[in-house]
């Protein structure tokens, strides 16, 4: 009897814990997109200014891959 009230107990605390990693999770996702565009608005306004050539490495094969940009026209906020 004991242990069916401890399993009870289990279970009702489970979904608050899942609960709680869910937020964390979701937490580091919106810091991790941050960086991303931290780092892309960064590219941008250094490609209006000048060439820039991206070297990306493929995780899984290793393979390099050169992505040349390059433009001429400035972009406006719209603030």
């Amino acid at each position: 009897m004991a242990s069916q009230d401890r399993a009870k107990l289990g279970k009702q605390i489970s979904p608050d814990r899942d609960m709680s990693q869910l937020i964390k999770r979701l937490d580091m996702l919106d810091d991790r997109l941050d960086n991303m565009d931290s780092i892309l608005t960064s590219l941008v306004e250094r490609v209006m200014a000048r060439p820039l050539l991206m070297e990306v490495t493929c995780p899984n094969c290793g393979q390099t891959v050169q992505i040349n940009i390059t433009s001429g026209v400035r972009l406006r906020s719209k603030e």
